[in-house]
């Protein structure tokens, strides 16, 4: 992790504004390296999730994909990609991002503001590096992008535990993993070629 955080300083030299983007298939252990940097930099870094942007679970509903939450399709990709660029831009006092509140599984509209001065955003999610849609257009606008790995097993049971977690049986939370989550997953590791680096755990 030293070796992570050094790089990530450099990324945060003063008196400019630099996005790291940090990708991998889900439970591979993003939010813990994105944390991690965020602790480490303090004043210095401000983290923005993706997963902000997910639909609410009414529009989910709407569109008949509440049995696909977290598909690239049940995001705002163009919402994420205009608020990447307002914090690329550096141009406004402050701009508020969204947060993914996991207890009530919904996002919440300006929580985490992000200063003029703050040299450092530190952005986590699944479909950073894919190359396709609205999400093509994402890459250009991070300085580096980072793509984190984790053994297959250890990956698939942190996210039935997870979902265990939030609500859902060990059975449930298992079929949901295999049938939605895995899908999104190899969607992600198609991208893994994308990375500037990729960090294994």
């Amino acid at each position: 992790m030293d070796e992570l955080t050094t790089i990530a300083r450099r990324l945060a030299a003063p008196g400019q504004r630099s996005i790291l983007g940090i990708t991998g298939p889900p439970g591979a252990g993003k939010s813990t390296v994105a944390d991690d940097i965020i602790q480490a930099l303090g004043d210095a870094a401000r983290l923005v999730g993706m997963d902000g942007f997910h639909y609410a679970q009414r529009v989910l509903n709407q569109l008949g994909r509440q049995d696909r939450k977290g598909a690239p399709d049940t995001f705002d990709a163009h919402g994420y990609l205009a608020l990447l660029r307002r914090l690329r831009d550096n141009a406004e006092p402050v701009v508020y991002a969204p947060w993914f509140n996991r207890s009530i599984e919904e996002p919440i509209a300006c929580a985490v503001p992000v200063e003029r001065h703050v040299p450092l955003v530190v952005t986590e999610g699944n479909y950073l590096l894919v190359d396709d849609d609205a999400w093509a257009q994402i890459r250009p606008l991070l300085s580096a992008c980072w793509y984190v790995e984790l053994d297959e097993q250890t990956r698939l049971d942190r996210l039935v535990a997870r979902h265990v977690r939030f609500g859902r049986t060990p059975e449930q939370a298992l079929e949901w993993v295999l049938r939605s989550d895995q899908r999104n997953a190899e969607l992600v590791a198609s991208t893994r070629h994308r990375a500037d680096l990729i960090v294994t755990l």
